[in-house]
């Protein structure tokens, strides 16, 4: 005796339902993809936009590292000369 073998059977109906969702759910994911890329590029141009002043900021840091430095030393010269 055989034992019946359960294949599984693609209908060549498909409802007007399911096209519909499809359509809509493709549509939906574009519509997302689109979005997540203005925010990357706008992303991008506020980050090329603030590459400058970082660096100017980088700048400012060490000239203020130089300026404690001569006020340390100023500071050391006048305690010296004081009586």
């Amino acid at each position: 005796m055989t034992v019946p073998v359960s294949r599984w059977r693609l209908d060549r109906q498909v409802s007007v339902g399911l096209i519909i969702a499809i359509v809509l759910q493709a549509a939906t994911a574009l519509m997302w993809a689109g979005r997540a890329s203005a925010r990357l590029d706008d992303m991008q141009r506020r980050l090329d936009t603030q590459a400058p002043v970082a660096e100017r900021l980088a700048r400012l840091e060490e000239q203020a590292g130089a300026t404690h430095a001569a006020l340390d030393r100023i500071e050391a010269k006048l305690e010296r000369r004081a009586p």
